[in-house]
């Protein structure tokens, strides 16, 4: 494991393992099953451009520390955005008190544990590249994303970074430590007809890796065509029709549809309380057969990856869904321990202000056997839906109402009009056995998925193939 962090704590806010260890102590002093310590350190960034110049910019300092006591299952939290030994200590007497019931007093010594992976190896921090440097690309996006068509009558671009260093120690006796680069860009672009119809195009790029994966060279050109392209689409589009169709969705992005229609019901909290539509069902059948879905937060460079969750637990490739029969949850040490499983690495929190929760990292649904261009052939009349916006899920009862940003008609097995006003309506683990055919072509979303829980937003990734889906409602304008 790099000491960096570690390093970096102790020199910054003098937190040694002595510290560690007497704070842990302090949550431990009454009969608490667990306790655990998280530090953070990030620098964010951020320079957004608009009508053809630099509007704004930020630049911020997030620190600070959060205690957790568990007992039960009742958690004490306290936190505190001063990183001091007196603080941490205090933090851990507030959490402990929260919790805490008459018994014994407990300690732990606390040990570093060795990483023996990288999944994001930088050489230089994001937050390192000089402003001026993004603003010229800011400057060059703006320029090229005008100088495809003169219907595009305005361009906003931006880009945000974050370098985080954290610290996590546990009454466990664990001692991780990780440094997580994030980037992120973003392009929104407005054409125009003649006649003075608008219509929007987005795209956004980005993953945990430096900056010069997508401003060096070229590489920020196809970000910024795709946002010309969706925005000329719309143009052309007409509105959608209303009814009950098969749908075909397209790899990638659809697969935030998966992310909230199945994912969140799939995690460990919903499912221990009974609250997810999925509860109780492992071993049982959930999806049509073909259908795989797994987390896996160690793909390196995706914005969902992690070394290691927010409670220092090794992030792993777990099956959620094999071949339409469930297998298991996300899971973080919470849930983990109250339903008698291990964790899987998916205890995840924004900040050290918050509670770390089980959350999704990279969800997907893996690939089958079918030719893409096969299952829209096999559409007689229906919808091919591309890329969609916000959406809406019941998480007890599955339901879900999603937009789409792009779709088109299937008219005799040919992809024909765009339209406009598409969304789609159903009920998740229905829709899974809806299923008829599943592409060979898995992609991942292009990195700018966040998740929000409970007020709380994560980054994630997403992904599926193409797939069919017979007898959807869909919800349209004409």
């Amino acid at each position: 494991m790099s000491d960096e962090p570690v390093a970096l704590f102790e020199r910054r806010f003098g937190i040694d393992d002595r510290s560690l260890e007497a704070a842990i102590g302090t949550a431990l002093e009454r009969e608490v099953d667990y306790a655990d310590l998280f530090f953070e350190a990030s620098t964010q960034d951020s320079v957004v451009l608009e009508e053809g110049i630099v509007k704004s910019g930020d630049r911020h300092l997030v620190q600070g520390v959060g205690v957790r006591a568990l007992a039960g299952e009742r958690q004490g939290y306290a936190h505190s955005d001063d990183v001091t030994v007196e603080s941490l200590n205090l933090a851990a007497t507030t959490a402990r008190a929260i919790c805490e019931q008459p018994g014994g007093a407990g300690g732990v010594a606390v040990r570093a544990t060795d990483r023996d992976r990288d999944l994001y190896p930088i050489a230089e921090a994001p937050t390192d590249v000089p402003v001026a440097a993004k603003i010229d690309a800011l400057s060059n996006i703006d320029a090229y994303a005008r100088s495809h068509d003169t219907r595009v009558v305005q361009v906003m671009a931006s880009l945000v970074s974050q370098h985080r260093h954290v610290m996590i120690a546990s009454s466990e006796g664990g001692l991780v430590a990780d440094v997580q680069p994030l980037v992120r860009m973003n392009v929104q672009v407005i054409a125009e007809t003649p006649e003075g119809r608008r219509e929007v195009g987005f795209q956004g790029a980005g993953g945990r890796f430096a900056w010069g994966t997508l401003l060096e060279g070229d590489a920020w050109k196809p970000v910024v065509d795709e946002a010309v392209r969706l925005a000329l689409v719309n143009l052309e589009a007409v509105p959608c029709p209303a009814g009950t169709m098969d749908v075909v969705l397209a790899p990638g992005w659809p697969g935030i549809l998966l992310h909230e229609a199945v994912g969140h019901g799939l995690e460990g909290d919903f499912n221990r309380k009974k609250t997810s539509a999925f509860a109780g069902r492992v071993g049982e059948r959930v999806a049509a057969p073909g259908v795989t879905v797994v987390d896996d937060g160690t793909l390196e460079k995706r914005r969902g990856s992690l070394n290691v969750d927010d409670e220092g637990t090794r992030t792993e490739r777990t099956v959620l869904i094999e071949d339409g029969i469930l297998r298991g949850y996300m899971q973080d040490k919470l849930n983990a321990r109250l339903m008698g499983v291990e964790p899987t690495g998916n205890g995840r929190r924004e900040s050290y202000a918050h509670l770390p929760l089980p959350r999704m990292t990279n969800t997907f649904m893996l690939a089958g056997e079918d030719d893409p261009d096969e299952i829209l052939r096999s559409v007689d009349d229906g919808l091919y839906a591309v890329g969609f916006g916000g959406g809406q899920v019941d998480i007890t009862s599955g339901k879900f109402v999603f937009s789409a940003s792009e779709a088109y008609k299937i008219e005799g097995g040919r992809v024909t009009s765009p339209v406009k006003g598409a969304s789609l309506v159903g009920n998740g683990p229905d829709v899974l056995t809806r299923v008829r055919r599943i592409g060979h072509d898995l992609e991942l979303d292009p990195g700018v998925g966040t998740c929000g829980k409970e007020g709380q937003g994560v980054p994630v990734g997403v992904g599926q193939p193409t797939l069919r889906i017979d007898a959807i409602t869909v919800g349209g304008t004409e």
